[in-house]
Order: structure tokens, then sequence, then C-alpha cells
């Protein structure tokens, strides 16, 4: 597994072309849920005071998602959008906020953040939560900050995430712990497939 960032750490960062040139920056990040990964990038100017731009970035056109940038080839990467249509695009995939309930009907928590691989996946990894109290028995942390990997499927439906109930068995308040944990699945994974 790449590094991991959160979908929050991406908001403002730049967007990059190889030559150099920083050409807008990411306003919200839009989930294709279904696939498990990124599916656009909203964008605002290239100065703070910038508003939204009517275009976005499609994931196919990124070349790489870095920890401080977005790189592109180049300007041709941005594609025009309606200003309307980028927000509702935006809205749509928006996973921050939602309530998350597990496949057997067992409400879970709330999505503060989503944790992606960096490079050239865009691939979702997990979720950061505050969890309900009983999610995080031996929680050390009163706040019951966790992290809950996205497991194989994945729903949205409205604010409402919907993750497998055995997602649950991979709770961590601990973020290399959770790396680990999620990292010996997924090699256990692959080992079974061959």
């Amino acid at each position: 597994m790449s590094g991991l960032t959160g979908v929050r750490s991406l908001t403002t960062l730049p967007v990059v072309t190889l030559g150099g040139d920083a050409v807008a920056h990411v306003k919200d990040t839009v989930f294709d849920a279904s696939a498990g990964r990124i599916e656009s990038f909203t964008l605002t100017g290239r100065t703070l005071l910038s508003g939204p731009l009517p275009r976005i970035l499609p994931w196919p056109a990124v070349h790489c998602l870095g920890p401080r940038a977005v790189m592109v080839r180049d300007m041709g990467a941005l594609c025009d959008l309606q200003l309307s249509a980028a927000r509702r695009e935006a809205v749509r995939g928006r996973l921050l906020g939602a309530q998350v309930v597990t496949d057997e009907g067992e409400t879970v928590g709330t999505v503060l953040d989503v944790l992606v691989e960096v490079g050239t996946s865009g691939r979702l990894v997990a979720f950061r939560l505050a969890a309900h109290r009983e999610l995080v028995h031996g929680s050390r942390h009163r706040r019951h900050r966790v992290y809950v990997p996205r497991g194989e499927a994945l729903s949205v439906t409205g604010r409402t995430l919907v993750i497998p109930a055995h997602a649950t068995t991979y709770v961590s308040d601990d973020l290399p712990a959770f790396t680990a944990r999620v990292g010996a699945r997924h090699d256990r994974g692959r080992g079974a497939a061959r």
C-alpha cells in the first residue's frame, strides 16, 4: 500500500502542470462510491480569493496525486463544466459528514475524513469516523476518532454511507496500527487469489 492522505488535506492543494505552472486549486473531491475511488475534483482559481471555476479535473486526467500538489500533464486536463453542474457533482460525491451504517443496520458514526492512496490510483482506502462508543471498546481516546476500512462493498444513499458489518472488526484509533491491519488483510486477499 502506498502512502495515504486525507481528503480534507486535498482541499486548496494547487493543481500544477508538469511544466510547473499552477493552474487551479482543489475545491472539492468527488467520489465514485461504487468504484471506491476519486472521480474528479471541482476547482477554484489560482489565488485563495478566487471563486469557483466552471471546470473540473476528472481523475483519468490526473498524472499524480502528491502530498503537496495534484499534478496534471498540461492545462488541457481541465474540463469545462457549467458552474451549477460542478456544484451538483460536488454534492453528489460528498462523503464528509455522512452518517455511517453497516449493512446489518447498526449506526456506526459520522465520516470526518476519507483516506485515499497518494500516487496514481486515487483509491479510497478508509474512513476516519467520529464513532459511537460501542464501536471503540478499548479506545484510549475519549473523542472516539477511529479509522474503518472501506470494505468490499460500499453504497451511498443520500447522506448515508453503508459499509459491510465485518469492516468494523478492523477499527483502530491509531493510524499506523490501522494501516498495518488493512495491509495484512490486503496481502492475505492477494495470497488467496493466487
